[in-house]
């Protein structure tokens, strides 16, 4: 019998069947492997008697429901298998994602559906107690407007335009977030929901955006992806990273800056360098280009609304922006050989990806690009948003974290 935990560093399973606690079975569920309480038996090798009484235990916390009877599993027939469902309306997430000028917030159900949403002007560059404050608020209409309670609220996900450290939640000398670098973005978000709501405190998870919005669409377009980039080029560049189904994320959280890859131009970058990728082929590059002969433009949104318009000269620039991109992206490619490359943000139209096709194709090794799709973004603007509830759904319901939660709820 084959036994199902979770695996370990070594590509071995974790913990033996016999040691299957709530939250491994709670997982069998979550991914589809076992949805049947006999199905689970066979998984994890333990007894009907111990399955159905840590059963109880994640039913009686609200967690799991029954689903429609499943097909008979006896060829001599009988009554058909109960499936099991993870109740995804049993708590709800806040997410929010954070531009450089503009930010969009959600209340998310477990399962990624998006209950409320408002988007406005933010600018992150009044500093974090000011912006987090605002999205504390934000958080409070929201949930009125999803008729949902504050104290339904099991935590935070947020997406930011900074190198993040996953462990501390801190931005690390982000370019363009002046004032955030080190700022306890956790702790004061948390304050922010319970000042506006009188929410108890949850968790909240931070992470850049790129890595969020590549965790998002990973999950919701190409979930079979072994290796998986996503390039963002907004006001700046970034980039996520899904290997194996997780957020490739470096030591600190630098993986995935190629924003600041140096490409031998002389354009000073906001980070203070001359000759950075994101000097010269971002959407604020592009912009700084058209204002100069004189088409008003100020960000990357501003050249977004100018190509989504068919400005000839916005068109040209942006395909000279993703040649640029592309000429990077050939050793991004010839390094992680990925499955996938999404071109996102506000660049992410045709002019631009004709560029980036042209020089990836040419600079590449025919190997690196024999089976590699393409393409735009799927989920567009809620990318990170989606990303963000899931990563901070990951996080609560992992096997290792079940156990002392249930604890907790006194199950």
């Amino acid at each position: 019998m084959r036994m199902i935990g979770r695996p370990g560093r070594n590509g071995m399973n974790s913990r033996s069947g016999s040691q299957a606690g709530a939250g491994d079975l709670l997982e069998l569920v979550r991914s589809g492997r076992a949805v049947t309480r006999g199905a689970l038996q066979q998984a994890t090798g333990l007894s009907r008697a111990t399955v159905g009484q840590r059963l109880d235990r994640l039913f009686r916390a609200g967690w799991l429901r029954e689903g429609a009877g499943g097909p008979v599993d006896s060829p001599l027939g009988g009554r058909p298998s109960i499936t099991l469902e993870f109740d995804g309306d049993h708590a709800v997430v806040l997410v929010a994602d954070l531009d450089t000028r503009h930010a969009r917030a959600a209340v998310l159900s477990l399962t990624g559906e998006i209950l409320a949403e408002h988007s406005g002007t933010l600018v992150i560059g009044e500093g974090p107690d000011l912006v987090l404050a605002e999205l504390g608020r934000w958080f409070g209409e929201l949930l009125e407007k999803a008729g949902q309670r504050p104290a339904e609220v099991c935590g935070i996900g947020l997406a930011v335009p900074g190198p993040v450290d996953s462990a501390t939640g801190r931005v690390v000398q982000p370019p363009m977030m002046p004032g955030w670098d080190g700022y306890d973005i956790t702790g004061r978000l948390s304050r922010a929901l319970t000042e506006h709501t009188g929410a108890p405190p949850v968790p909240v998870l931070v992470d850049n955006d790129a890595n969020l919005m590549a965790y998002g669409e990973q999950r919701a377009g190409h979930p079979d992806c072994a290796a998986f980039v996503l390039v963002k080029v907004s006001t700046g560049i970034g980039a996520g990273v899904v290997v194996d189904g997780s957020i490739y994320r470096g030591i600190d959280g630098g993986a995935g800056d190629i924003g600041h890859i140096r490409v031998g131009a002389d354009a000073l970058c906001r980070c203070g360098s001359y000759g950075c990728l994101a000097a010269v082929a971002s959407g604020g590059a592009v912009a700084r280009r058209l204002a100069a002969s004189g088409v008003p433009a100020a960000s990357g949104s501003d050249v977004r609304d100018l190509l989504a318009a068919g400005h000839p000269e916005a068109a040209a620039l942006a395909r000279e922006a993703g040649r640029r991109v592309g000429d990077v992206l050939a050793t991004v490619v010839t390094l992680l050989n990925p499955g996938v490359l999404m071109i996102a943000g506000d660049l992410a139209g045709t002019p631009f990806l004709t560029g980036v096709r042209e020089l990836l194709y040419q600079r590449a090794l025919p190997r690196s690009t024999a089976h590699l799709d393409v393409v735009t973004s799927r989920l567009g603007e809620r990318a990170a948003l989606i990303g963000a509830g899931a990563l901070v759904v990951e996080h609560l319901y992992a096997p290792e974290r079940v156990e002392e939660r249930l604890r907790a709820l006194g199950v």
